[in-house]
C-alpha cells in the first residue's frame, strides 16, 4: 500500500492515478480521516503527559484530601484517554480500508486506458509467425488433444467441475519437460529454487494483494480456517519475507517457485478462454525478487528478459506488450505481459507476466532492510514474474507445433526432456 505520508502530500497525483487505473478509492474520505487521526493522537499524546505530571504529583501531596483529589484527576484524565482511543481505533479502522484500496502509483511511462485495449506492443520475439500449407486449418489445442489422446476435459469435469481437466499420455510428459526447462534457465540464472506450499494465510495474501474472501476475490477459500488455496506462488514466495528484516547486503534475493495455482476464474468465458487458456487449476513456475529500491527497475529488466529467452527458446512467436493504466492489477507499478501467437483462435494470448511492485507490497507484508551503519529500517521492493504457466504454455505448443497430418512436434528445447520427438494419433 502506499505511504499514508505520500498521500497527504500527493492528493491530486493519488486521485488522477485512481482515475486511470479505474480504481473508485475515496482519497478525499481518506485524507479526512488521517488529518482527523492526527489531531486525536496529539491529544492523546498532551493527555498521557497531563496523566504522568499528575500521577508523579501524588506523591507530593501534603494532606489525604489533596491526594485523594489528585487521584480523581488522573482516574477522570484515564478515562478521556479511553475515549480518544476508542474513537482512534475507529478512525484507524476505517483508514487502513480505504488505504489498503488505493492502488500503487503506476510507472509514468505506462500506457493510460481503461482496460487491456489500451496496452502497447513494444517489440517481438525472434519467431515469426508460422506459415501454413495451402488449404490447411490448423487446429486448436481442444481439437488436437481430442485427437492425440491428450487432455480429458469431460472427466475434469465429472469429477471437480468446469474448468478441471486430466492431462494424459504424452501431454504429462510435456508439462514435466516444461516445468524442467524453465527451472534449468533459473537456476542458471541465479534463482533459488523452491516447492511452496498451495495454501497460505489470508494475511498473506492480503498482504500481496490477492482478496482471500468476498464478491470480487478470485480465491477458493477453506472453510472454518484462516488459510486459502494460493492463485500463484506469488504469494507463498512474497510472505517468506512478511515481518522480516534482512541486510541490504542480502539483496536482491532471487526465488522461483514451483506450486500449483488454483483460481475461481469468476466471469470467464467464451472461445477465447476455451480449453486450457483458463482453468481453475494449473501448475507454474514463477520467479520472485526482493531488492533494494534503486535496484527494481533493472530487475524489472531481467525477469522480462527471462521469460522472453524461455519462449525464444521454445521457438513461439509472442509480442511483448506494456500494460494500460485500467489493466493493471493494484500492487503493480509496472507490468509487461508476453502474449504468444496461438493459431487456434488466430491471435495472441496472454502466457506470461512480470510486474515491479516497488514497496507496495512490502508495506503491507512488513517486509524490510537495514543498512550497516545507518539506524531504522526501510522497506525493500518486490518484484513477480511467470517463467511458465503450464496451461498456456503447452497450449502455445500444440497449437504451434502441429502437423498437416495431425501430429505434433516436439520443440527442440523440450527434446533432452523428454525420449520422443512427434506425438502421433494412437490408432
Amino acid at each position: 500500500m502506499l505511504d499514508r505520508k505520500f498521500i497527504l502530500e500527493n492528493v491530486e497525483a493519488v486521485k488522477l492515478n485512481c482515475k486511470n487505473r479505474n480504481v473508485p478509492a475515496d482519497v478525499d474520505r481518506f485524507v479526512e480521516l488521517e488529518t482527523a487521526r492526527r489531531e486525536q493522537q496529539r491529544e492523546v499524546e498532551a493527555l498521557n503527559q497531563e496523566s504522568n505530571a499528575v500521577s508523579k504529583s501524588i506523591g507530593k501531596c501534603k494532606t489525604p484530601e489533596e491526594k485523594a483529589a489528585k487521584m480523581e484527576e488522573g482516574r477522570a484524565i484515564r478515562e478521556k484517554i479511553a475515549g480518544v482511543r476508542q474513537t482512534l481505533d475507529a478512525l484507524e479502522k476505517e483508514l487502513d480500508q480505504i488505504q489498503r484500496g488505493i492502488p500503487n502509483m503506476a510507472h509514468p511511462d505506462a500506457p493510460i486506458g481503461d482496460d487491456d485495449g489500451s496496452n502497447l506492443a513494444v517489440a517481438y520475439g525472434k519467431t515469426p509467425l508460422p506459415t501454413w500449407p495451402e488449404g490447411f486449418k490448423p487446429l486448436d489445442h481442444v481439437e488436437l488433444a481430442e485427437k492425440l489422446d491428450l487432455i480429458d476435459f469431460e472427466g475434469g469435469a465429472r469429477v471437480a467441475g468446469a474448468g478441471f481437466y486430466f492431462l494424459k499420455n504424452e501431454a504429462v510428459l510435456l508439462e514435466l519437460a516444461l516445468e524442467q526447462y524453465a527451472l534449468s534457465k533459473l537456476v542458471r540464472a541465479g534463482f533459488t529454487p523452491t516447492t511452496t506450499p498451495d495454501l497460505a494465510k489470508n494475511d498473506v495474501l492480503q498482504g500481496t494483494g490477492y482478496i482471500p474472501r468476498g464478491n470480487e476475490t478470485q480465491i477458493y477459500s477453506i472453510e472454518n480456517s484462516d488459510l486459502s488455496l494460493i492463485a500463484t506462488a506469488e504469494i507463498t514466495l512474497g510472505g517468506l519475507l512478511a515481518n522480516q528484516t534482512v541486510d541490504a547486503e542480502q539483496l536482491p534475493m532471487r526465488l522461483c517457485g514451483i506450486s500449483h495455482c488454483f483460481r475461481t476464474e469468476a466471469g470467464a468465458a467464451g472461445r477465447a478462454s476455451r480449453g486450457l487458456y483458463r482453468v481453475h487449476q494449473f501448475s507454474k513456475v514463477e520467479m520472485f525478487a526482493f531488492c533494494l529500491p534503486n535496484q527494481s527497475e533493472a530487475l524489472h529488466q531481467e525477469l522480462l528478459q527471462l521469460e522472453r529467452d524461455i519462449f525464444d527458446g521454445l521457438e513461439i512467436p509472442y509480442r511483448v506488450v506494456d500494460t494500460a493504466t485500467g489493466d493493471l492489477g493494484g500492487p503493480a507499478y509496472r507490468k509487461y505481459d508476453l502474449e504468444a501467437w496461438m493459431p487456434g483462435r488466430g491471435g495472441y494470448g496472454e502466457v506470461t507476466s512480470t510486474s515491479n511492485c516497488t514497496d507496495y507490497q512490502a508495506r503491507r507484508l512488513n517486509a524490510r532492510y537495514r543498512v550497516k551503519g545507518e539506524k531504522g529500517t526501510n522497506f525493500v521492493h518486490t518484484l513477480n514474474g511467470t517463467a511458465v504457466a503450464i496451461s498456456r504454455a503447452l497450449l502455445a505448443v500444440m497449437e504451434m507445433y502441429q502437423q498437416e497430418d495431425g501430429s505434433i512436434v516436439v520443440p527442440k528445447a523440450l527434446r533432452p526432456y523428454v525420449d520422443f520427438e512427434v506425438i502421433r494419433p494412437k490408432n
